[in-house]
């Protein structure tokens, strides 16, 4: 039976990374909110922003449910940053009686700053396409996080 993995953690923890080693060990689909947001809308969204992601991860739910339908793994990275998100998760791959997990990043304040560093310096050589995130959104996002309980994750990887 097919499983859905979901990746917790906050922006930038290396999130998209250990999700694309799970998808290569679990022959898996990867479905990133991140990925079609910056496709379709680039950098600079404004205020629409929230918009497009509660959108955009209302669509991944139910395209996840066809790829379980038809016997694939996926896995969502997106962070699950509040409990309410993982609880809404959890109960809506359960009410399907479909399998999940949450896989939690957990890192250290000092290596979050320093691959936020990394990321947006990477951003400005044009080197890869992701969030810039400057130091208000970075303490903004930080003060956001819920970090979760035991009992909410499956798995813990100290990135």
């Amino acid at each position: 039976m097919p499983k859905v993995y979901l990746i917790c953690g906050k922006i930038c923890s290396g999130k998209s990374t250990y999700a694309e080693q799970l998808r290569v060990k679990n022959n898996a689909v990867l479905l990133s909110t991140d990925e079609i947001t910056l496709a379709l809308f680039g950098q600079h969204c404004g205020d629409k922003h929230d918009d497009y992601v509660e959108r955009t991860q209302n669509y991944l739910f139910n395209k996840s449910l066809e790829l379980i339908e038809v016997g694939i793994n996926v896995i969502l990275d997106w962070g699950f940053w509040l409990k309410e998100e993982r609880d809404y998760a959890r109960e809506f791959y359960n009410s399907q009686n479909i399998e999940c997990e949450f896989h939690y990043i957990n890192i250290s304040d000092e290596t979050w700053k320093s691959r936020l560093e990394k990321r947006n310096n990477a951003i400005l050589a044009e080197e890869t396409t992701a969030y810039y995130i400057d130091d208000n959104l970075a303490e903004k996002f930080g003060f956001m996080f819920e970090e979760p309980n035991e009992d909410e994750i499956d798995f813990i990887y100290k990135g």
